[in-house]
């Protein structure tokens, strides 16, 4: 099973379920890789929180940002 690096596990720590929900399987997906990090937009309107790998992101490191 992939273990989350602990900067991962940190992020998630006291975020609510359904936006843990959307955010994990993108965090499994760089922890299983190991090469890019993770972006978090977050979209005003219906659609809320998507992330995405991203090359220009170090491993390990998320980034929020406002799309």
């Amino acid at each position: 099973m992939i273990q989350l690096p602990a900067s991962y596990q940190e992020y998630l720590a006291g975020k609510s379920e359904s936006f843990i929900n959307t955010v994990r399987p993108v965090l499994m997906q760089s922890a299983a890789e190991k090469t890019h990090g993770v972006r978090v937009s977050y979209n005003r309107g219906p659609t809320g929180h998507q992330a995405h790998l991203d090359e220009t992101i170090p491993f390990g490191t998320v980034i929020e940002d406002i799309d």
